[in-house]
């Protein structure tokens, strides 16, 4: 097994991805906050990193779904700028998380080469 292929730093590459499409999603969603009968994407973050865990790295696009239950206002426009605002908060410090572990990870194989100097 190659110490940087391992499943670790896959799941952590799965996590990253899935947390940059989210932050898209949103970012587009609120893009589109004045387009007429536009309705808001998301993706169900939790199932859509087990599924992505299941599969090869590279090889997983998350299941885009339209967000039910949203206040939809007269011109058929459901995106609601406030939680728009919150989950793109939230998809970027899961990003950065994602890249810290990332960080630790490479300090560990760094660490790992000197040590066998």
């Amino acid at each position: 097994m190659s110490w940087i292929d391992n499943n670790l730093l896959n799941q952590i590459e799965s996590f990253l991805h899935l947390a940059s499409f989210r932050e898209a999603l949103v970012a587009n969603n609120i893009a589109n906050l004045d387009t007429p009968k536009y309705h808001t994407r998301d993706v169900d973050f939790e199932t859509e990193l087990r599924q992505a865990q299941m599969q090869p790295p590279g090889s997983f696009e998350p299941r885009v779904r339209e967000v039910r239950g949203l206040v939809e206002r007269p011109d058929g426009n459901n995106v609601d700028m406030d939680r728009e605002g919150m989950l793109l908060a939230q998809s970027q410090l899961m990003y950065r998380l994602g890249v810290q572990l990332l960080r630790e990870q490479f300090k560990t194989l760094q660490s790992a080469i000197n040590d066998t100097q």
